[in-house]
């Protein structure tokens, strides 16, 4: 069994303005990154994330950036296994209409053990808020997490 997972999610608003609003640290920390994003989603840049529930910023490499189409990123797995391991996601950007993109997030590459299940659920539920918060964020102007983990 490879233990991976995908959630998805429609934005009502075109796939550049979607795309940029990942890519961009200065939108994805209004958004998503709560204790601040430091780099642009490019190919071959190493960025750094904060998260106010998983403090300290903490290297993101990004392998490959297609604009308004691909973002392939791999970071630590948060697993309390013995030996540290990344973990591959890869975001994809589809415009079903001109004004209408839809996001779906898949990561992969977790230990098939009892603590690697529970990193996997957990990011499960963490790029499912980080999709409701992009939405919030790009159709409203709204911070969905602002004071979630504070």
């Amino acid at each position: 069994m490879d233990l991976k997972f995908r959630v998805f999610a429609h934005v009502s608003k075109p796939v550049e303005t979607v795309f940029e609003a990942v890519a961009d640290p200065d939108q994805l920390s209004h958004y998503f990154t709560t204790g601040g994003a430091k780099g642009r989603l490019e190919t071959g840049a190493t960025v750094t994330w904060d998260f106010h529930d998983f403090p300290g910023a903490f290297p993101v490499d990004v392998i490959e950036v297609v604009p308004n189409q691909r973002i392939v990123l791999e970071w630590q797995a948060n697993d309390k296994a013995d030996r540290p391991y990344k973990t591959r996601v890869v975001m994809s950007f589809e415009a079903v209409e001109s004004d209408r993109t839809l996001v779906a997030i898949e990561e992969s590459g977790w230990h098939e053990t009892e603590s690697g299940t529970e990193a996997a659920f957990g990011n499960c539920m963490g790029w499912s808020q980080m999709l409701c918060a992009l939405k919030m964020w790009v159709e409203h102007g709204i911070n969905l997490r602002e004071e979630m983990y504070k």
